[in-house]
């Protein structure tokens, strides 16, 4: 019972606070509330995981709420992300004009991130998915510059596409599963057998890899992280992008049936790996190449799940889950110590930039750190033969990659040398930076080989050092690198879509519960499915 109340409380909690923003006090105190939010959310991945699934069941309403391992362990350390990050933000927006608006999008994010980690059935899933999908955009505008403008038009128009993929793909699922049932694991049970099961595949993948990054759909990442505001940027690269993850988790079938598309995702994971170093290394904003580091680690995930499903090991779900646990904590520290680093001076940056470079190093497998404990996860599916070098390589550039950020944060100085951060912005930066640092040796204890872990991070700041010397004869593409050449070839096209853009964009933020019109659509959609199904 208590389990099954969590699980509840995860995604209605959130929505219950938004309530609380019909009155100009309940607005007032909204973004107090932030770091309360996620609560029910972290309780239940301590508390519900392997309990019996909640199930309510009517005419006009399909829930299921369930929580397996390793959805529990995302689930856990993405409601601590949006918690740390919570507390932050409301120091980091203080009285601002718009604080409660921001806090509203905040939280209709917050219920759809949290909720994908605990769906059960397609509808559930679906709903809790467009919700994240789509109330980000509030998050990633909300600072109003044409910057930010831009990358919300763009992030909106690739949500939108993202959720039509899955539209379809849960579609061809409904149809196919035997009976009336809409769980999520009687349809992965189904798809093997599926007349439609390549179709169902693609499209899955095409959905789920947009929000993850999967190159070429990842162009919104390097856009919407740099224009959202820091505690945003957090959540979005530590958590939101994790929705993908999960959902590739789940509606895969681990059992060897799928090989050949194993095989094919594998691929795209080690070239959207290779491709986000790449890019990343080219660019001088620290936040942008956070994005494309992003970009990069999500590659691996999706590496070793493909792989993971050519091989039919029954592991993989939560040796990814385990890997991008470490990405969550890490990579949201970062983002939260980019604030802090701006917000300090010259004589004091020191205690900034040492934990920063500890996280950095570990994102290559440092031995001794988190991040050599989530590359040993995935040892199972990417640590044998050419899987194991390019695994390896791809460390050694990744190093490189966050060597670079360090750098690049290090120039970006508060202009007094003697600037301090104000405490209510160090503290959530210091829970997330020891939470990366301890949680996953309690949530994934392991021995890591010394010298298999090391070469590749000494290889990366090699690499890093030859940078630092003929980086400057790198071409620099901008942000969004393909679709830069994308937007010139539809340059006919473009004014008049940026123009209605802006004015949906106008619009909606002139209403400050505009997210409350997103989940009456996240609804309609959901309840459509489930009138629509067998």
């Amino acid at each position: 019972m208590i389990a099954h109340l969590l699980l509840l409380a995860t995604i209605l909690v959130p929505l219950g606070m938004l309530a609380s923003e019909m009155t100009p006090r309940g607005r007032a105190r909204l973004p107090g509330l932030l770091v309360y939010a996620p609560w029910p959310g972290l309780a239940a991945a301590l508390l519900a995981s392997g309990q019996p699934p909640l199930v309510i069941y009517a005419d006009w309403l399909r829930l299921t709420l369930t929580l397996e391992a390793p959805s529990a362990v995302l689930l856990g350390v993405a409601a601590l992300l949006w918690s740390a990050a919570g507390a932050y933000a409301r120091a980091y927006l203080g009285s601002k004009p718009g604080a409660a608006r921001f806090a509203g999008w905040w939280l209709l994010t917050l219920s759809g991130s949290l909720g994908v980690f605990i769906a059960g059935d397609l509808v559930t899933f679906y709903f809790t998915f467009a919700l994240v999908s789509l109330a980000a955009y509030g998050l990633v505008v909300h600072d109003a510059t044409d910057r930010a403008r831009r990358a919300g038009a763009i992030y909106l128009a690739l949500a939108v596409l993202g959720e039509v993929f899955l539209l379809f793909a849960f579609a061809l699922l409904a149809v196919n599963i035997p009976g009336q049932s809409l769980a999520i694991s009687d349809a992965v049970a189904a798809l093997p057998t599926s007349p439609v099961r390549d179709a169902t595949i693609l499209l899955l993948i095409l959905g789920f890899g947009l929000k993850a990054g999967l190159v070429p759909l990842h162009v919104w990442l390097p856009l919407a992280h740099p224009a959202a505001p820091m505690p945003a940027s957090a959540v979005l690269s530590g958590a939101i992008i994790k929705a993908g993850i999960i959902g590739l988790i789940r509606f895969l079938p681990f059992d060897g049936s799928i090989a050949a598309w194993g095989e094919i995702l594998g691929v795209l994971g080690f070239l959207t790996a290779f491709y986000g170093v790449a890019l990343g290394i080219t660019q001088s904003n620290p936040k942008t190449i956070l994005a494309y580091s992003s970009v990069s680690q999500m590659g691996v995930v999706m590496a070793a799940l493909g792989f993971g499903l050519a091989a039919g090991d029954a592991s993989t779900p939560l040796s990814a889950a385990h890997y991008a646990s470490h990405h969550v904590l890490a990579k949201g520290a970062l983002f939260l110590g980019v604030g802090v680093a701006y917000a300090t001076g010259e004589r004091r940056l020191w205690w900034v930039m040492a934990p920063v470079l500890l996280l950095v190093l570990s994102f290559g497998g440092l031995p001794f750190t988190g991040g050599a404990l989530a590359k040993e996860a995935t040892k199972g599916q990417l640590g044998d033969g050419w899987l194991g070098w390019l695994a390896a390589f791809s460390a050694a550039g990744t190093t490189m990659l966050m060597l670079h950020f360090a750098a690049r944060l290090r120039a970006g100085l508060a202009a007094s040398a003697e600037a301090r951060a104000g405490r209510s912005l160090v503290l959530p930066f210091a829970v997330m930076v020891a939470a990366a640092l301890l949680l996953p040796w309690m949530l994934y204890p392991g021995a890591v080989k010394l010298w298999p872990a090391l070469w590749p991070v000494l290889l990366g700041a090699l690499l890093f050092l030859a940078l630092r010397r003929w980086g400057a004869h790198l071409p620099q593409p901008p942000e969004g690198d393909l679709l830069v050449f994308a937007e010139r070839g539809a340059a006919r096209i473009a004014p008049p879509l940026a123009e209605r853009a802006s004015a949906i964009e106008a619009t909606l933020r002139a209403w400050p519960s505009a997210g409350l019109a997103l989940l009456g659509i996240g609804v309609t959609l959901g309840l459509a499915m489930a009138w629509a199904a067998p």
